[in-house]
Formats: C-alpha cells, structure tokens, sequence
C-alpha cells in the first residue's frame, strides 16, 4: 500500500514501514519484507515506467535523490533512463573484460596446450609480476606506446634487457589477439621499435676442448653431494638434453629395459614428442638411483618435497661446488659439448640435431627424419657414452672415431 505524502527525511526511512513512501519527482521508497529499495516513477512514450535506483541503506536519501535527478535530466533529453543505465552496464561490463589482464589471461588459455610447461609457467609470471601490476586494469584500446615504454624501462633500470625484450615480445602477441577477436585496433608494442637497448648475445658456457671434458667428468665422478644431485651430473652429458627436461624426468617415462627415454610433447620447446636412445652408461645411473625416487613420480625429486622436480639451479650448483664458474660452465652446456664434439666426430649434422630436438621448418621432412634418423641415433648415442668413458680414462682423443655398427 502507499503511505504518506510530502518529502521524505533521513528519520522518516529510517522508520518506515512496509509500503511505498514518496518523495516527489516521481522518487519513492518501497518497503517489503526483503529490504528497502529506491524506485523512480516516470512515463515514456506513452507508457509508466519503473527505474531502480539502488538498496537502501547503501543507497541514502541524499544519493537517491541525485540519481532521479540524473535520470529526469536523461528523460529531458528525448532518453529513456532505463535504457541508458541498461547500456552503460553493458559497456562496463565489456570494458571489464577488455582489460589487458582479462585479455592476457584468455590468450594464456588459449596458448597453454601448445606451450612447453616451462614456457607457460614463465609467461604466467611475466604477465602476473612484471606486466599486470602496472597496466592490467587498463583497457587495452587505452594503453598506448609511452605507457608501454614506461613498463619496460622499469625491466631495464634493473639491467635486465633480455627480460624487457621478451616482455615485450609477450605483450605484442596479447595485443595482437585483442587486435583479432575485435577488441584493439593497434599494438603498441609496435611503435617502441628500437626504443630498447638492444641485447648482447652470449654462448651460453660449455667446456668442448677434448682433454677439459675428461676432467669436468672425473670431477663429477668425485661429487659428494646427494645422490640424485650426482645422478643428474652425470647423466647431463650422456643425454644432453634440456636442464628443463632433465629435472623434469618422470619414471613413466623411460622403458630401461629397451633403452628409450620418451620425453611427452608438452614438455618439450617445440611442441614434439622427444626419443631419447639411452646409451648403456645412462641406464646404469638410472638403475642405481631407482630404488632411492622410484616411490615419487620424478627421476629428481626436490630436497623439500618428492612431489616436486628438484630447483633448476641444482645442476648449476653442483657445477659451482665442483669449480666451474658460470663462464666456464653450465648445465645447458652439456648441448653445445655434444653437438661440437659429435660433429667433430664425423655424425651426420641432421642425426646431431634431431637428438638436440632443434626445430625442423619442413613438418613432412622433420615426420620423415624422425622415423629415418632413429636407427643412427641410437648408434650415436652409444658412440657418445663410450666417447666420454674415453675422455674420462684419459684415452688419447686422436684414437676415438666414429662408430659404424
């Protein structure tokens, strides 16, 4: 029913009951069991209308009385107040998902089954850490290049260039697919060309000379670290594969029986599952540490918990403990050794870089390889093993060749 006429006052709500209670201006308050809620009375073309003006008493009567003002102003105009307030929540809605945060997490989505784990993990954390923070509340149509610059001149200040570029590598392809789903028209990214200082290369360490292999493997031989921290030493050059691979070895993955290590595609930089021949060396070092992790999921559990692969810095560390420096050596630079020493060694460069697991830009030609290759990876790989068992003894280099069968 409605009660009372004339002004409402702070008083008169508070103690109102059931019930509509005018204002005036077409404002009343509706009282129910379920609470209290402002409502504005008009008519538009014709016909009476409702307008919700909000709960009170989060909404008080000074604020209810400005928003039917506000939608008298809009009626004035030849609007209909219920439908500008239906489209601004709309436009909200859709800038709230048009922010760069929004839109990054979408594309991150999108991206994760053709990303290696290591890569989305590292993309999640470019995004949450170095890029969210600063602009992703923003809506992307609104950030432009002296924005972006700002962000990645942060990275810089702290020295680390290589990191400002790939974060900017990142942003573009997010801009990128706002520009392809319609919600962008322009990236960035792409006016800062040349506003970044550029990024120095450099080799990653790797000790290659013959008679310095010989010595970092008997020095490897002589760690007397913990046992998986050792095993994944000296497993590191027999199958040079990825530090990230490595730590991330699962026993579901490996058939010792027949000398395969079959590393799953989503691991693996390109996309590709990855056979890697085990040469006799490697599976005696996986059959010793068996019994110690065979009871967790990972060939190198973590110190903290076996549920978890060990830090990426364990082999890194253990390379400091033993003496080598980080420009003498690291643990991806057991790669370059192989790659330099095998190709010394007279292998076919294509056998070489399909045991790397470098990309193949022919997809028919890298199907072809794959089959075609195994066969002398597996006989290279053995050659390798026996190869650094040489080194290691101190066999004289010039007597080592290439094995045939």
């Amino acid at each position: 029913m409605a009660s009372d006429s004339g002004k409402l006052t702070v008083l008169k709500v508070k103690a109102a009951q059931p019930g509509k209670h005018f204002d005036g201006g077409g404002l009343f308050l509706h009282v129910t069991d379920a609470g209290r809620y402002w409502r504005m009375k008009y008519r538009y073309a014709g016909k009476e209308k409702l307008l919700a003006l909000g709960v009170y008493p989060e909404v008080g009567l000074s604020e209810a009385r400005q928003r039917r003002d506000a939608a008298r102003t809009v009626l004035r105009g030849g609007n209909d107040p219920a439908l500008v307030k239906r489209d601004r929540k709309v436009a909200n809605v859709l800038a709230a998902g048009n922010t760069f945060a929004a839109i990054g997490e979408e594309w991150l989505k999108k991206q994760k089954s053709r990303m290696a784990e290591a890569t989305y993990t590292k993309a999640v954390w470019t995004l949450s850490d170095l890029v969210n923070p600063w602009i992703g509340h923003r809506p992307v149509t609104e950030i432009d290049a002296p924005e972006m610059l700002k962000l990645l001149r942060r990275i810089e200040e702290r020295g680390a260039h290589e990191t400002a570029h790939r974060t900017k590598q990142r942003c573009a392809q997010i801009f990128r697919y706002a520009i392809a789903t319609g919600r962008a028209k322009h990236d960035p990214t792409a006016d800062l060309r040349g506003a970044l200082a550029p990024v120095v290369s450099k080799s990653r360490a790797a000790i290659t000379d013959p008679m310095k292999v010989g010595e970092l493997l008997r020095a490897i031989d002589g760690y007397t670290g913990g046992l998986i921290a050792k095993s994944a030493l000296r497993l590191a050059p027999l199958v040079f594969v990825r530090p990230g691979e490595l730590r991330q070895a699962e026993w579901s993955e490996f058939d010792l029986d027949n000398a395969l290590w079959r590393i799953p595609a989503s691991k693996m930089k390109m996309r590709n599952e990855h056979i890697v021949p085990l040469p006799s060396q490697a599976v005696d070092i996986l059959r010793e540490l068996q019994p110690l992790t065979s009871r967790s999921r990972y060939v190198f559990p973590g110190e903290r918990s076996a549920s978890r692969p060990m830090s990426e810095n364990t082999v890194n560390a253990a390379l400091r403990r033993l003496g080598f420096d980080k420009d003498t050596m690291t643990g991806h630079g057991f790669r370059a050794m192989a790659s330099t020493r095998l190709n010394e060694m007279g292998w076919s460069p294509d056998v070489i870089e399909r045991q790397l697991a470098h990309a193949e830009r022919n997809k028919v030609r890298a199907a072809y390889n794959r089959a075609q290759y195994i066969t002398e990876r597996n006989k290279m790989m053995q050659a390798w093993g026996d190869y650094l068992d040489s080194l290691r003894s101190e066999v004289n280099e010039r007597g080592i060749r290439k094995r045939t069968s």
